[in-house]
């Protein structure tokens, strides 16, 4: 991307502070912390890897790229298709309403910064219930429309999910923020790697596999104490 303003406006979208209520979900990691098997940072970054190995990289990052392209040509029916599949695909209800909620809060405040049609016509959508609104779909097509390409939509969409759950550790985990840097940094190459796959694929070529951390997210509802959603 060498338009600043377009660089700007996804660094907008991908930064923390931007309100998706991201910081409400864990995504199964509160509930390996409680369970004692993710209890440091070494552990962090083994839950991270499989995170982003076995569902956001394959999954979540494919979408992204999708609807990157998809809302470049303008392309609606196309996006909301691409939702559909990926609610398909989320089988853990505290999976799939965190992706929702995140989704619908990204597109209504993409829809208040600009006049863009298409992502007016998109938020309306997933207001009147035509279309879920998930994440990666909703992130992508916001992504797209401000000009950014797939691989760059999907890196700027693995470092936001990544850096979420870095957030989630530092209130759940005796680490500090100078170890929770360290860890996103590690995982650089990784998310690189699969930001460079997922803009070669198709919706059609889109998996899923992390039992693990779908159990996690299956048994979250079950703990006595919780601090996240998800």
């Amino acid at each position: 991307m060498t338009d600043p303003t377009a660089l700007l406006a996804l660094l907008q979208f991908s930064d923390g502070l931007f309100p998706t209520g991201g910081f409400a979900h864990s995504f199964g990691l509160e509930t390996y912390t409680q369970a004692g098997i993710v209890k440091d940072r070494g552990g962090l970054e083994d839950f991270l890897r499989a995170h982003l190995e076995g569902s956001s990289g394959p999954a979540d990052a494919v979408a992204a790229t999708s609807a990157a392209r998809f809302a470049a040509q303008g392309d609606l029916a196309a996006c909301h298709a691409l939702d559909d599949r990926l609610d398909a695909m989320k089988c853990v209800p505290e999976f799939r309403a965190a992706s929702v909620q995140m989704g619908r809060q990204t597109a209504r405040a993409a829809a208040a910064l600009g006049d863009d049609p298409f992502i007016g016509r998109l938020a309306r959508a997933v207001e009147d219930g035509t279309v879920s609104g998930h994440h990666a779909m909703i992130f992508g097509a916001v992504a797209g429309r401000h000009g950014a390409d797939a691989r760059t939509a999907a890196a700027a969409f693995l470092h936001s999910t990544t850096a979420l759950l870095v957030n989630a550790a530092l209130r759940l985990l005796p680490i500090g923020q100078i170890e929770g840097q360290q860890t996103l940094a590690a995982l650089r190459p990784l998310m690189a790697a699969l930001a460079e796959a997922a803009a070669l694929a198709t919706p059609e070529e889109m998996w899923s596999f992390a039992p693990g951390l779908e159990l996690a997210g299956l048994r979250h509802a079950e703990l006595d104490l919780r601090l996240f959603r998800s």
